[in-house]
């Protein structure tokens, strides 16, 4: 780890817009303000502007204080010139927000290819100012399906949250305290990341692809009824996995609808979902029960445990046999 003159040291400024989500952005400075504690020195430092420099309403009523406007910053009014990562809290309502200055001001700093992320939903508004064409982002389950709409160029995704280049994306609440682990990570190592999660009494790091874990009927809606029995459909046949042709009989659709169906509330293809649906039924295995890895993967539908290891790590960055291993070595109260 970086020491005295050479000590890491981030510039921050974090972007509050009308509604924004309290508890995402309590979690992303919270995560910061831990870190620089287990440093024992200021490795992070942040300022919180708004568009017009008032304060700002969260979607829970309360209101927060700012250092300055967005204009004060791009006048150098404020304390930090040239940060090294821009937040933008956002939350309900999103949708009618629309900031030209602001939006210049995002796709100028992403042409400079600084970091910049958003919270909750963040993405609505850096995909307005049209920084995410073509680029993974998450956003809340709340705002997939209207997103999925408004900006059918950008592929979205209901995880916990994406980093594609530059751009860091969550689905807000504590998925933002999970993407900032990522952040410091990526600036420290795990070392520091495990004694921040350890400060935050939360039980593990989450991996950006883990899903939003909501009901099923709440995130989807219940009137789409067949979309429900499909993803049933699917989680009743997790062993032996239907095709595509299968479930599309069973739900009566074509397989154009289908697709079009998962992409439109669940931001990827059928064969993607239950892929996932799969592997994430298969980590809970490996992390809850001692059955050996082979069988873990034959109990998920995997036709060997190459194809199954291969899977696993592409989705979560790491090998069953790293997660096993890692359970193995937790205390036991």
């Amino acid at each position: 780890m970086a020491q005295s003159d050479d000590r890491i040291q981030r510039q921050i400024v974090f972007v509050l817009v009308d509604n924004f989500s309290m508890i995402a952005f309590s979690s992303a400075v919270e995560a910061l303000r831990l870190a620089n504690r287990a440093l024992v020195y200021n490795a992070y430092r942040w300022l919180v502007i708004s568009c017009n420099g008032e304060p700002v309403a969260a979607s829970n009523g309360l209101s927060i204080n700012v250092d300055g406007s967005l204009g004060d910053f791009r006048r150098g009014r404020l304390d930090v010139i040239t940060p090294d990562l821009i937040v933008i809290s956002s939350g309900v309502q999103v949708e009618q927000f629309n900031n030209t200055e602001l939006n210049g001001w995002l796709r100028a700093n992403a042409k400079d290819n600084r970091r910049i992320a958003g919270l909750c939903t963040g993405a609505w508004i850096l995909a307005r100012a049209g920084l995410l064409e073509d680029r993974r982002c998450a956003i809340h389950w709340e705002t997939l399906p209207a997103f999925a709409e408004a900006f059918p160029d950008v592929d979205v995704h209901a995880d916990l949250f994406e980093i594609d280049d530059n751009l860091y994306t969550c689905a807000g609440g504590t998925s933002a305290l999970d993407m900032m682990f990522h952040l410091i990570a990526e600036d420290f190592d795990e070392k520091l990341v495990e004694q921040v999660a350890a400060l935050c009494v939360t039980d593990r790091v989450r991996n950006p692809q883990d899903r939003q874990r909501l009901p099923l009927r709440a995130r989807i809606g219940l009137h789409n009824t067949k979309l429900i029995d499909l993803i049933e459909l699917m989680e009743a046949n997790i062993a032996d996995p239907l095709s595509l042709v299968d479930l599309s009989k069973h739900a009566g659709l074509s397989r154009r609808h289908v697709e079009r169906l998962f992409g439109q509330y669940l931001g990827r293809s059928p064969a993607r979902y239950y892929l996932d649906l799969r592997l994430d039924r298969a980590r809970h295995l490996l992390l809850q029960s001692d059955l050996p890895i082979v069988e873990v993967a034959i109990a998920c539908g995997f036709v060997s445990a190459s194809h199954f290891s291969k899977c696993y790590r592409e989705l979560y960055g790491r090998s069953p046999k790293a997660d096993r291993r890692e359970r193995s070595l937790q205390p036991v109260d």
